[in-house]
């Protein structure tokens, strides 16, 4: 099975928009066609960027119904410990935690909208795509 890491944007966006790629990404896991690899830093960047104000008055969800979702994500993901350090991306290296996770759980994917990642193009032979490429990619596999 294909193993994939999202970035906490794709999420934002599954969470904001649906339908959208971000949002098909998630439902491609919820179904168990790819497998996802996260952390609990990955989980907690996630809970912070939809309790914010601006974003909760996009998404109309409570606290409570952020917590389950991600309870959710969790209990269908591999929560590795994010203890591999990498120190690749110099301009934000909190993007690093991607990298780490997805070396720790020997991802075939990082997909994410950030550009930091996406220049990287790959890591360690984990290729980096946006959701609209790596939808395409699923498609045609």
């Amino acid at each position: 099975m294909i193993k994939i890491v999202l970035d906490a944007n794709v999420f934002v966006s599954a969470v904001i928009k649906s339908p959208s790629n971000p949002a098909r990404i998630l439902e491609l896991v919820k179904e168990r066609k790819v497998f996802l690899i996260s952390s609990n830093e990955i989980l907690s960047e996630i809970r912070t960027a939809l309790l914010y104000p601006r974003l909760q008055r996009l998404h109309h969800r409570t606290a409570n119904e952020i917590e389950r979702f991600l309870e959710n994500t969790a209990r269908i993901s591999l929560i590795v410990s994010g203890k591999i350090k990498v120190q690749e991306i110099k301009d934000d290296p909190a993007d690093n935690k991607y990298l780490s996770v997805a070396l720790e759980g020997k991802a075939d994917f990082i997909i994410s909208g950030d550009r930091h990642l996406k220049d990287l193009k790959i890591f360690h032979g984990i290729r980096i795509l946006d959701p609209s490429t790596f939808l395409t990619l699923m498609t045609k596999a």
